[in-house]
């Protein structure tokens, strides 16, 4: 009789060169999916990326295992809300490994990010997600998230940005 995979969630110890491979393992296999660009990532950012995350105040990264296997990654930055006077976490990055969605793996991770959400006093998490990745935006509705707004008829929070 063969037992199922275990599956652990930790936060990535970026000065351990096993958590370093598999964050950029991870990452770079989420950059080459549909829904995170469609390309690798570069040798430049492959290189720099554990640095700069361990050189980052309130970055953390969650690995989720099966047995020895890496399938599952989120990166988050804790950042600070004005209105409440506490820190915030964002998710910058959620990816699961294809042939390992729909698993519970994703919410898994999410339950630990709340966690670490918590113990870190964060007042909410926040993330951004592709208006067409309807897997995704399914998970995160059922687990609470949704459109942000301040005022219902000023409408909902646009995520903007500019290219440096």
């Amino acid at each position: 009789m063969t037992t199922a995979p275990t599956l652990q969630i930790a936060i990535a110890d970026y000065s351990d060169q096993r958590d370093a491979a598999d964050v950029v393992h991870l990452l770079d296999s989420y950059a080459r999916d549909p829904m995170g660009g469609g390309e690798p990532l570069k040798e430049d950012v492959r290189e720099k990326l554990v640095d700069g995350l361990a050189g980052t105040v309130g970055a953390f990264s969650l690995i989720a295992r099966l047995d020895d296997e890496a399938v599952g990654l989120a990166n988050c930055m804790t950042t600070f809300s004005t209105f409440s006077a506490r820190p915030i976490v964002n998710i910058h990055d959620m990816a699961v490994l294809d042939g390992h969605r729909g698993h519970g793996i994703g919410r898994a991770l999410f339950s630990a990010i709340e966690a670490e959400a918590k113990a870190r006093d964060a007042c909410k998490v926040t993330l951004e997600v592709l208006s067409g990745n309807e897997p995704a935006k399914g998970l995160y509705a059922s687990l609470g998230y949704g459109d942000y707004q301040l005022d219902p008829a000023a409408g909902s929070a646009l995520f903007w940005q500019k290219a440096l």
